[in-house]
């Protein structure tokens, strides 16, 4: 009876194992608790290697002992599986090369508010040389000072805002997302039925801005609602109005996608992530990095912000920037070429 008992439990464990290894298999990537156990697999790494050393304790007793060396047996396989997909999606902070003068640099940063101050945030986006910088949680006054300070040191960029809630003075400034793009981008406007709301995310906005003479990426200041247990549908309908942003042509999508490349698996198309742009920090070494929370090591942490684009680009580097700053979310940067 104990044998059964172990045996049952034994396959229990490892279903378990193999739907958060890698739930797309299953198609519960999106699917409340997978998908937040899913999205920090250091967390999970970590959960395997301390199943393994429990089973290593019970391994002592006898009785216990083919029991417990199955659960090891499981451990090891499924916390094998998580490090080699953190090695194949990248372990590091990363680093930029140098910036050519036909190169991109795209920054994304949600505040939180004024958590990160606009001087912090413009000081940071003037180092990193940033041409686009998108800003999820932050005012559009907010984003008119940051533009201020970095015309100030030489970099001059336009503000573009959408307020889900316009009609409400000093409302959350998670009802606000901000894009600053470089003028030797051209001039950009954001369209209309992502400023009334007609079409874009839906508890919290996002920016699409469009180039006003049709040459140049069209840039989405990407924000997605959490995916908390009373909000599954609407997160996964955000993610998929995302990826509908990413059709043929030029793009560069870069925000607060609260999910994971994970999440994400049933939503490219012609071997893009979301629609047709590819995942830049996955393609250039910093996709286990995480953003979220920045109060936890960024390996335990959930790579929920991205940079992603069109094959117009060729992605050359990535950094996470470790010193959040007040916010809840570090920074990232990307260098984008055009593609040859």
């Amino acid at each position: 009876m104990f044998r059964l008992l172990g045996l049952l439990l034994t396959v229990l464990y490892a279903i378990a194992a193999a739907v958060v290894v890698w739930p797309q298999f299953f198609r519960l990537e999106q699917t409340f608790p997978v998908a937040q156990l899913v999205a920090s697999r250091g967390a999970l790494l970590i959960a395997f290697a301390v199943v393994g050393v429990l089973s290593l304790l019970l391994m002592i007793a006898r009785p216990l002992r083919g029991f417990a060396a199955s659960l090891l047996v499981v451990s090891i396989i499924a916390g094998a599986a998580v490090g080699v997909i953190g090695g194949l999606r990248g372990l590091s902070a990363g680093s930029l090369p140098e910036k050519a003068e036909d190169s991109v640099r795209v920054m994304t940063w949600n505040t939180r508010g004024e958590a990160a101050s606009a001087d912090t945030i413009a000081r940071t986006a003037v180092e990193q040389k940033a041409d686009i910088v998108t800003l999820p949680e932050t005012a559009d006054g907010v984003g008119e000072r940051i533009a201020v300070l970095m015309r100030e040191s030489g970099r001059p960029m336009w503000v573009h805002n959408v307020n889900i809630r316009p009609d409400v003075q000093n409302g959350p400034q998670a009802w606000q997302t901000t894009v600053l793009i470089s003028p030797a981008l051209g001039d950009y406007s954001v369209i209309q039925s992502s400023t009334d709301g007609s079409s874009n995310t839906k508890s919290v906005p996002s920016v699409v801005a469009m180039p006003v003479d049709g040459h140049g990426p069209t840039v989405v200041a990407v924000h997605a609602v959490a995916p908390r247990q009373d909000a599954m549908d609407e997160w996964r309908t955000d993610l998929q109005w995302i990826a509908d942003q990413c059709p043929k042509g030029d793009f560069i999508l870069a925000g607060d996608f609260n999910a994971t490349i994970d999440h994400m698996a049933r939503l490219g198309v012609d071997g893009g992530d979301m629609g047709r742009c590819q995942d830049v920090a996955t393609r250039t070494g910093t996709g286990m990095w995480g953003t979220w929370p920045s109060s936890i090591p960024a390996l335990l942490s959930a790579p929920i912000d991205h940079i992603m684009a069109s094959a117009n680009w060729t992605p050359t580097g990535s950094l996470v920037i470790d010193d959040a700053a007040g916010s809840d979310h570090r920074a990232l940067v990307a260098q984008l070429d055009p593609a040859s």
